[in-house]
């Protein structure tokens, strides 16, 4: 399933979307008849609190992960009970490989902020890492719930690639559809459903999906056009089979997904 593997990168990258918009998570979550909290009601720890852990997301951004965990030791010696901190902090040590560590920043990001539908979507995501798909599922559903959260999208995305590590394929396409139908112009949106119908053996749904994408020349990629030769070759459709290989030779020569195509190992 290579695609599944592609993605794991971008979804690191869907992660720390969070922090742009860290400043707003908690109050969004206040009740809505609250008169809004502005800078000038901000403490000096409060203040330092937050730019520290805006450094930290930018380090962590970069991948300067044992500097982004010192901005947030800072962070967090500022002001304790910071929400926004402790969810970085869960990334930040499970890019570490910290399980235990990650988990229980996670744990107290969302005792802090208990409708924080970011610090649901990262949890779960680390839960799946872990293959804890019922525990993952369930906190995706929690995210998505949250009445005022922004990320639907990339949960929706998320989630179904979860659901398809599980091998719950049905569910996992019910939820990548829901995805596509908010982000159709999304490209990892489409491949993943694409692959999705083609372990259920959907192969002409498949075909129209993993076209969209291979129709735009800067969303090809290896990964989309051997899945597109695959698909070819469930349909027994050997002239388009050999289209989308030869293109894939031509345009990725050293990848492994040319050398499985040369090799006409269409089922690994």
């Amino acid at each position: 399933m290579m695609i599944w593997r592609s993605h794991v990168l971008m979804l690191a990258l869907l992660w720390a979307a969070f922090v742009s918009g860290c400043a707003a998570v908690g109050g969004a979550a206040e009740d809505a008849q609250r008169e809004p909290t502005t800078a000038s009601d901000q403490t000096d720890g409060e203040r330092r609190a937050r730019v520290r852990l805006e450094l930290a997301s930018a380090y962590f951004s970069r991948g300067q992960l044992e500097t982004a965990l010192d901005e947030l030791k800072l962070s967090i010696s500022a002001k304790a009970d910071l929400p926004e901190a402790y969810n970085l902090r869960g990334l930040v040590y499970a890019a570490l490989g910290e399980a235990g560590l990650a988990e229980s920043s996670f744990k107290r990001a969302l005792a802090l902020n208990p409708r924080d539908g970011d610090a649901m979507h990262n949890f779960a995501w680390f839960m799946c890492q872990a293959q804890r798909y019922a525990d993952a599922d369930a906190l995706f559903g929690q995210a998505l719930a949250q009445p005022q959260y922004r990320g639907t999208a990339r949960s929706l995305l998320a989630r179904g690639l979860c659901l398809a590590r599980a091998g719950q394929w049905l569910q996992a396409e019910g939820v990548l559809i829901r995805g596509y139908e908010l982000e159709p112009n999304n490209p990892s949106m489409a491949i993943n459903l694409a692959e999705v119908l083609y372990r259920r053996a959907d192969y002409e749904r498949a075909r129209a999906f993993v076209g969209r994408v291979n129709s735009q020349p800067l969303s090809a990629n290896p990964q989309t056009l051997w899945l597109a030769a695959r698909i070819e070759h469930k349909l027994g459709s050997p002239a388009r089979e050999r289209e989308f290989g030869l293109e894939l030779i031509s345009r990725f020569p050293k990848s492994p997904e040319a050398a499985l195509y040369e090799g006409r190992r269409f089922d690994e």
